[in-house]
């Protein structure tokens, strides 16, 4: 099966064509800039095409990816009915979605009624969904959510100590993200300890610009880091990360402004942004550290700390702990912050290599040997869990 995975974000939209068979990457690409001025990156048969094109909207943006697709020199496949399936990611679920879904027009609207927990996301999601089903007639479509993970976590841990009543109304409570990501990272983690993910007790970090932990036991999510939306939880690139609620109130009557825009301050200039006054990827951070900034110091101090902090409490929620994963563009090439990481973590357990950690983006266990909780580095694919799932679900 030749699955066409999408992952349409508010001006992006990344793809991956797989087949499931082999579970080759046969053609892989991002548009960005997409309503602005628009730039496509497209990679196949060994070769990269970059383009400037005037990608005005995510309709646009599809049929660019297609056009590419179908192309007499640079195309995979010579006809649209060599596209079996497309899978797309969505971030918000709700409660509606413990797992993927073929979609229909229930979904649709349950994705729809999600918007106003994800609206930066999810309508650019369904839009990616509803632009396949015009271009790409009577092909299958999947929806797989970043929620849907978490949704065997206990009330105990996704009830927020709030009334009752705003969980009943409004389904207040904690849903978590990066779902696939955490599920392919543990999977193939437990595969490299060399037991049954149902075996184990893994914490699960995934640390790029947006960042989430999650505690798995047995396989299952129990506990993660992020909220009702991805703001909640570690000190991120652009994201506040944990604070008391009333910092908001406070902020809008010292500055004079309202929670809208104080929400915005904690999404796009807080974090290590925030703090080092430098910028959001960590690489500049790291950079500026190393020529003496201090509040860069200051920003990846935190970050580090934060991490720890979360590894140490679901360490506890677990009752014990066999691995540490880390994953995501930091998690998977911050050689530095893993080690800084682990440095907290001796109590646990925890011993790093630090010549086995000296590596980027590869599957790694840089633990000592014999050390009691394996440390490992496992690039995400998020992709390929889409593409998974899509099959499953179609073979049906």
């Amino acid at each position: 099966m030749n699955v066409l995975v999408l992952n349409c974000g508010s001006s992006s939209l990344k793809y991956q064509f797989i087949n499931t068979k082999t579970e080759e990457v046969i053609a892989i690409g991002l548009c960005e800039r997409i309503g602005i001025d628009g730039k496509h990156k497209y990679e196949a048969k060994g070769e990269t095409i970059k383009s400037d094109a005037k990608l005005t909207d995510h309709k646009v943006a599809i049929s660019a990816v297609i056009d590419m697709l179908l192309n007499s020199e640079t195309g995979v496949i010579k006809s649209l009915k060599e596209i079996d399936a497309v899978g797309h990611r969505v971030v918000h679920g709700g409660e509606f979605f413990t797992k993927s879904a073929i979609v229909t027009e229930e979904v649709k609207n349950a994705i729809r009624e999600c918007i106003d927990l994800a609206p930066l996301h999810n309508p650019a999601n369904l839009l990616g969904i509803e632009v396949c089903e015009e271009l790409i007639k009577g092909v299958k479509q999947v929806a797989v959510f970043d929620t849907a993970f978490h949704q065997t976590m206990p009330e105990k841990a996704f009830l927020y100590s709030i009334p009752y009543e705003m969980y009943e109304k409004h389904r207040v409570r904690r849903y978590g993200f990066h779902g696939t990501s955490h599920l392919f990272v543990s999977t193939e983690g437990a595969k490299m300890i060399g037991k049954p993910v149902e075996e184990l007790k893994l914490i699960t970090c995934h640390l790029g610009n947006g960042a989430s932990i999650c505690a798995i036991d047995g396989g299952k999510s129990v506990d993660t880091s992020m909220g009702l939306t991805p703001l909640e939880g570690l000190t991120m690139g652009t994201r506040s990360g944990d604070l008391d609620p009333a910092v908001i109130s406070f902020i809008m009557d010292k500055e004079g402004i309202t929670a809208k825009e104080v929400e915005s301050m904690l999404n796009k200039k807080s974090g290590v942004l925030g703090i080092s006054g430098v910028s959001s990827d960590f690489r500049d951070i790291e950079d500026a550290e190393a020529k003496g900034n201090k509040r860069a110091k200051i920003a990846l101090d935190i970050f580090h700390y934060k991490v720890a902090k979360y590894i140490g409490a679901y360490a506890s929620a677990l009752n014990g702990v066999d691995g540490i994963i880390f994953t995501a563009g930091l998690g998977e090439n911050g050689k530095a912050s893993r080690l800084a990481i682990c440095d907290y973590l001796g109590y646990l357990g925890v011993e790093a290599d630090k010549e086995k950690n000296d590596v980027r983006g590869e599957n790694r266990d840089f633990s000592k040997n014999g050390a009691k909780v394996k440390t490992l580095i496992v690039p995400t694919n998020e992709e390929l869990v889409i593409a998974r799932d899509t099959k499953k679900l179609l073979d049906k």
